[in-house]
């Protein structure tokens, strides 16, 4: 038996290395990935905006209460009235601390924390998680008490 064919029985081998030594479709597997992982992160950040919008108003809602309590000069029913207010502006409905409460002389300092709860996470039950949002602000009293 002199040797005609070297590869004889091994045909298929040569064909099979040259379909995957080739490059065509290669294309399609790169644009569904990146179409993947470009929906993921559009998702993600629907997610997270919401989060940056809620600290937003979490921080403007601090800051108007001290406010409201710098001009009135206590923490009582015009705070009150302020959170209610901001409650129905913002949506949000907050935990709020004060520092005192009652009348503040002028000059005393107050403070407020204001905290919140909020999910993060790209989906509702699975892959989600609490935060808890935090803002503080501070002032001093406007008004002098006899």
């Amino acid at each position: 038996m002199s040797g005609g064919n070297r590869n004889h029985g091994h045909g298929g081998d040569a064909v099979l290395k040259k379909i995957l030594r080739s490059k065509r479709g290669e294309g399609y597997l790169d644009v569904c990935i990146l179409v993947l992982c470009a929906m993921l992160v559009i998702a993600l950040a629907v997610r997270i905006f919401p989060v940056f919008v809620a600290k937003q108003q979490l921080d403007t809602f601090a800051t108007e209460l001290i406010r409201e309590a710098e001009i009135a000069g206590r923490v009582g029913s015009e705070t009150d009235r302020r959170e209610q207010a901001l409650r129905e502006q913002t949506g949000l409905n907050p935990d709020i601390s004060w520092s005192r409460t009652g009348r503040i002389q002028l000059n005393q300092e107050v403070a407020v924390t204001v905290t919140y709860e909020t999910n993060i996470g790209l989906f509702s039950g699975f892959g989600s998680f609490p935060i808890t949002l935090r803002a503080d602000a501070t002032g001093k009293s406007e008004v002098y008490w006899k």
